[in-house]
């Protein structure tokens, strides 16, 4: 299912953190949408990082151990 991020078309995910993931690859840029309402863009985020965080089990501990502190990010 996809649905409205910030800019970017999401897929829902199952977790229990994260709600939504949307991947711009032409711009590098990847936004996460949280169960809270959150939602964060991060920049310059390669394809093979957001293909590994869809393909892993947990996104919630792909995305603390290999995403946030690694990317340039806001608060969208």
């Amino acid at each position: 299912m996809s649905v409205r991020g910030g800019m970017l078309l999401h897929q829902s995910v199952h977790s229990s953190n994260l709600r939504s993931v949307g991947y711009d690859e032409l711009g590098c840029v990847l936004e996460v949408a949280f169960h809270g309402g959150r939602l964060y863009r991060y920049d310059k985020v390669p394809a093979q990082v957001h293909a590994a965080l869809m393909a892993a089990p947990s996104k919630g501990t792909f995305l603390a151990q290999f995403i946030k502190g690694q990317y340039p990010y806001r608060r969208v």
